[in-house]
């Protein structure tokens, strides 16, 4: 009766200790590594897959589909109070979107580096700093609107 008494009791204070050790290592950057080195280099922001109606003669013709990566250092996207991607989205539209130059039919010939550079450079005026670092294009497709209309 005593053996199991005393059994128990070291299984308590084996409990105990090891919730103790986990919990001290865990606060005083034992085993785990500090909240800083997450927040370290770059991170790449995916936006969400955006679909641009491409208007001519005062009716759609088409959509641009298209989807962007930026980066952003992670240090500095844990500070900011508002993310960046609202403001990327919104600059890539009215960019795609007011772009009279644009022949929709022929996208192989459209400068998407001076469209990605152009993104850059409003976001970052923006949101008063230089937040965004790059801007990478994910997908940038054309589709007519015949192709929405078709039916298996």
């Amino acid at each position: 009766m005593i053996r199991l008494l005393l059994i128990g009791l070291w299984v308590c204070i084996l409990t105990a200790g090891a919730s103790y050790a986990v919990v001290y290592m865990g606060e005083n950057g034992g085993l785990l590594p500090q909240r800083e080195e997450f927040l370290d280099g770059l991170q790449y922001q995916k936006t969400r897959v955006l679909s641009i109606p491409m208007v001519e003669n005062g009716s759609v013709r088409g959509y641009i589909v298209a989807q962007f990566v930026y980066t952003v250092e992670g240090r500095t996207l844990h500070q900011l109070s508002v993310p960046p991607e609202p403001f990327v989205v919104d600059e890539v539209f009215r960019k795609i979107y007011a772009d009279e130059s644009m022949d929709f039919r022929k996208l192989a010939r459209y400068d998407l580096t001076v469209l990605t550079a152009s993104i850059k450079q409003r976001v970052n005026e923006r949101m008063h700093g230089d937040v965004v670092k790059d801007v990478l294009v994910e997908d940038f497709n054309y589709v007519a609107k015949e192709e929405f209309q078709k039916k298996p």
